[in-house]
């Protein structure tokens, strides 16, 4: 599976759209399988991409002489 084009919206629907199939229990032993692999694989995905948005999340804050300063949230 290519992520390298994938959107963390677009892996989260994957995502779902995978444990919707395997709590269906429709699909075979070896396909439930494949399918859990590739989520776990969209798993990592979604937590890099979230990872990578928290770093560059940051808090504005005012100091007591009323100047702002921009720090790490």
């Amino acid at each position: 599976m290519t992520q390298k084009k994938l959107t963390f919206e677009q892996a989260l629907e994957k995502l779902e759209q995978i444990v919707s199939r395997l709590e269906s229990g429709e699909i075979s032993l070896d396909k439930s399988i494949d399918a859990f692999e590739e989520g776990q694989q969209l798993v990592q995905f979604c937590l890099k991409k979230l990872n990578e948005a928290e770093k560059k999340v940051k808090k504005l804050t005012r100091d007591s002489e009323g100047n702002f300063n921009l720090s790490e949230f």
